[in-house]
Formats: structure tokens, sequence, C-alpha cells
């Protein structure tokens, strides 16, 4: 084992400046292999994150936010509690305009849990929704 492994869990969350925080647009992150256990049973429990952000004025560093959500593989947290605790400290660390997480837990006694939080800063509006026309796709090839 190396002195320093490239990696490792991590509860810090790092930070860059937005690019273009003029303008409202999503980042969005997909983590579909987040573990953790449950507290009572001590069971894994698995689950697929979404993470839909409006930054502000700072972006989550993509790799702090892997190693922050490795760290919660050998945590007990309710699916409730973990999916909101998350939120909590992307908003700490952060300050979105909006934030949106989505955690579709994997089957436990016949049953899939979802939870959804959302966090929006005090007075951000969002845009209104544009609405394209619809056309088919084309092939490049007559029929």
């Amino acid at each position: 084992m190396p002195p320093n492994p490239p990696s490792a869990p991590s509860k810090e969350l790092h930070v860059f400046p937005n690019p273009a925080p003029e303008r409202d647009y999503v980042i969005q992150f997909q983590i579909p292999e987040f573990t953790c256990h449950c507290p009572l049973t001590g069971q894994p429990d698995f689950a697929h994150f979404t993470i839909d952000m409006v930054c502000d004025k700072l972006c989550i560093e993509l790799k702090s936010l892997k190693m922050y959500m490795w760290s919660f593989r050998n945590e007990g947290a309710f699916h409730e509690k973990v999916t909101n605790d998350i939120l909590t400290k992307i908003v700490e660390v952060t300050k979105p305009r909006y934030a949106r997480i989505t955690a579709k837990w994997y089957v436990r006694g016949g049953i899939y849990t979802n939870v959804v939080a959302e966090h929006r800063k005090k007075g951000w509006k969002p845009e209104p929704v544009v609405t394209l026309p619809a056309h088919a796709a084309e092939t490049g090839l007559r029929g």
C-alpha cells in the first residue's frame, strides 16, 4: 500500500469559482453506486443519487464530491436523513441558487424508497421555461 493512497473517503467538499455566474444553468451529477447501511439491521443500502444544481458563485469539484459520497459507505443512516444531510452540506459549502437531490433507494423488504429534497436561495426565481416546437427526426434517407 502506498503511503499516500490516491483517493480516500472524505467529509470535505471542495469548490471552484463558477465560470458563468451571470446566467442560470444546471449542473447534474449522477451517482449510481451510493452505499451506506441500515442503522437498525446493519444491512447495506444502495441508492442512485441525482444532484441538480444552479450554482451561484461556487461549483463543486467533482473528485471531492466522489470522495464525499464514498464517506457514507460505512455509516448507518436512514434514507431520509442521509439525503437531507447531503443537501445541507452542499448548500453550506456552495450556497447555490437552487439544488435538488433525488435519491432512488433500491428495494428493501419489497419497498423502493425515493427521497427528493430541495433548496432555493431566498429571492431566486428561475427563468421561465422556453418551449420549442417539436420536429420529426431526419435520417437523410428518402423512402
